[in-house]
């Protein structure tokens, strides 16, 4: 059985979790101020120890420093997962960082001695929990340099279809194709409730 930590309770780590759950995973929220989780489901605030072998950053860009900094030295060896758009909040129009990179890729750079993978950031909330897109199952893309760490990912959530997006170097890409889907949801192209899918 595997056991994941997040650390975020909003839309997106509540879906992650209840994804988590249906997996038979053991599931660690960790947020800020303490909040009230599922039965199944251990709390905590940040800054207590990961009992998780997957940790789950849950959060937005711009607090993601923190929380690498309330662990360092305490996620070596964890699989690692950014789910972060990096969007300029302020404009809503571009990507904050350097082009050609990616938050995934600096997380890494931050945590070397973490498996960082990049997932859930082409997802809304509301697929995550549907397992739908339309007619079609809810797809996670996954990117990352270690195939063990993917297939743990891949292992601890139920629900969705996992695929294999390449390596961290993909990150950029992901990142480029969640900002589309964001930047068209929040322009009432498209709803909060849909997203991309990949038909077969």
């Amino acid at each position: 059985m595997s056991s994941i930590t997040i650390i975020g309770a909003g839309k997106m780590g509540s879906a992650i979790a209840s994804l988590a759950l249906a997996a038979g995973s053991s599931v660690q929220v960790l947020t800020r101020e303490p909040v009230e989780v599922d039965a199944r489901t251990t709390a905590g605030t940040i800054g207590d120890t990961i009992t998780g072998d997957v940790v789950v950053l849950a959060l937005p860009y711009p607090a993601v420093a923190e929380v690498l900094d309330a662990y360092a030295g305490r996620l070596d060896g964890t699989v690692l997962v950014d789910i972060t758009n990096p969007l300029d909040f302020a404009t809503f129009d571009a990507l904050v960082v350097p082009a050609g990179s990616s938050a995934a890729a600096e997380i890494q750079q931050r945590v070397p001695g973490a498996r960082v993978l990049k997932a859930f950031n082409t997802n809304f909330a509301a697929t995550l929990t549907s397992g739908q897109v339309g007619p079609l199952p809810t797809t996670v893309l996954v990117a990352g340099d270690d195939a063990d760490a993917k297939a743990t990912l891949a292992g601890a959530v139920a629900g969705v279809r996992v695929v294999d997006a390449g390596s961290l170097k993909r990150a950029h890409e992901l990142e480029a194709l969640g900002f589309l889907q964001l930047t068209l949801a929040a322009a009432e192209k498209t709803s909060w409730t849909t997203g991309f899918a990949l038909a077969e």
